[in-house]
């Protein structure tokens, strides 16, 4: 697994310590797992085994690999699954994000980059396993929240815990947050079932509501008390013309950013919760 200290494989890795993959062979012992992370590896417990790097330079790998996760960069993971030693009926997961479409026709060129780098990583690895004979499955998350490790929430909820102030766009948008533990559990649903073999799955919470609910359920997680302060979506827009980083959230603030899951339902049997955050959430402790 790759990106084993993210917030999905924080909970994904529990899920496998332990688990048998329907295609390892040995009479139903327990699958070992090799965790892969830049960070400095955690302490090895159960049947997971840590490593350090980054791909596509990724410490050597001595045994055959049944399976393959990746919740890092996608193009990175394509150009190292190119040579890595695969077992036989290798099984892979990758996660994309559903930035590769809702960036497309940004109005900042760097958001359509990255939009194109998604897609061109997603390209990439689907080549390398059809030409591997790879099992693979593509998961587009839309934004991730769970344990206080996403870059979109937590940092508003940690900023209003030390101002006691949550100012946010009352914008009607429609938003789809999703759990990371309903990623990781879409994750080892694609390793196990025939039917997400060859799928590229969107993948949204339980619920759309519109980005000012959204952070309105955000404050109300909160352990202590944030004053609201909603701001109008029309004045904030050439207000971001004097902030560039800005330009291209704001001009997506009356945008719906939301997911079809009726294949991961179907063919998963994935049914992720609503948006009900708590504390912990942002990696908050209740008082």
């Amino acid at each position: 697994m790759t990106g084993a200290t993210s917030q999905i494989g924080h909970f994904l890795l529990p899920m496998l310590d332990g688990h048998t993959l329907a295609n390892d062979p040995r009479n139903g012992e327990r699958t070992p797992v090799l965790a892969l992370s830049r960070r400095r590896p955690g302490v090895a417990r159960g049947h997971v085994c840590w490593l350090q790097g980054a791909l596509p330079a990724a410490p050597a790998i001595e045994s055959p690999l049944r399976a393959a996760v990746s919740f890092g960069p996608i193009d990175a993971f394509a150009a190292w699954l190119d040579t890595a030693p695969l077992g036989p009926s290798p099984r892979v997961v990758a996660t994309s994000s559903m930035s590769a479409e809702s960036k497309r026709e940004s109005i900042v060129a760097s958001e359509r980059a990255i939009s194109q780098r998604l897609r061109d990583g997603e390209q990439r690895l689907i080549d390398v396993c059809n030409r591997r004979g790879i099992a693979w499955t593509i998961l587009r998350p839309t934004l991730i929240y769970g344990v206080g490790l996403d870059r979109s929430l937590t940092p508003i909820a940690r900023r209003a815990m030390r101002t006691r102030l949550f100012a946010y766009p009352d914008a009607p948008g429609l938003r789809q947050p999703v759990h990371a533990q309903d990623v990781a559990q879409a994750a080892l649903r694609a390793l196990e079932r025939d039917a997400a073999v060859g799928v590229t799955f969107p993948l949204g919470g339980g619920e759309r509501i519109t980005a000012g609910e959204m952070f309105r359920r955000v404050r109300a997680s909160l352990p202590v008390a944030a004053l609201p302060i909603p701001l109008p979506v029309a004045p904030l827009k050439p207000l971001s013309q004097l902030h560039g980083a800005l330009r291209g959230p704001v001009s997506r603030l009356t945008a719906d950013l939301v997911a079809d899951n009726t294949e991961l339902r179907q063919r998963l049997d994935v049914h992720p919760r609503p948006f009900r955050p708590t504390a912990s959430a942002w990696g908050l402790d209740t008082p």
